[in-house]
């Protein structure tokens, strides 16, 4: 499996092995800030799950459904957009999976 992107609330970190397993993949590690800027367009503080380079699947943690609006990267360093998590989903063809943890 290549890249991926992973959102997950701020108040919580990042479960790599709940994301290879949403993914399939056998394990998961942060990408190299290279790859990422170059597979995105973005600059990393600001790599937003809309509008990339080369379109990465996208993992949503499962908690993103339970509030109306989220808010994520719009592609710049302290740039955010407000939408619903149905709508970053369907405009990413994006996956719900537990992502997150404590």
């Amino acid at each position: 499996m290549g890249l991926a992107c992973a959102v997950v609330p701020v108040s919580r970190m990042l479960d790599l092995k709940a994301v290879a397993d949403a993914v399939h993949g056998r394990r998961a590690t942060m990408a190299d800030v290279h790859a990422a800027e170059r597979a995105t367009g973005y600059i990393v503080g600001g790599i937003s799950p809309l509008a990339q380079k080369k379109s990465l699947p996208l993992v949503l943690d499962e908690t993103a459904i339970l509030f109306d609006r989220i808010h994520v990267s719009a592609g710049r360093r302290g740039l955010e957009i407000s939408l619903a998590a149905d709508d970053l989903l369907r405009l990413t063809r994006g996956m719900l999976a537990a992502i997150a943890r404590a």
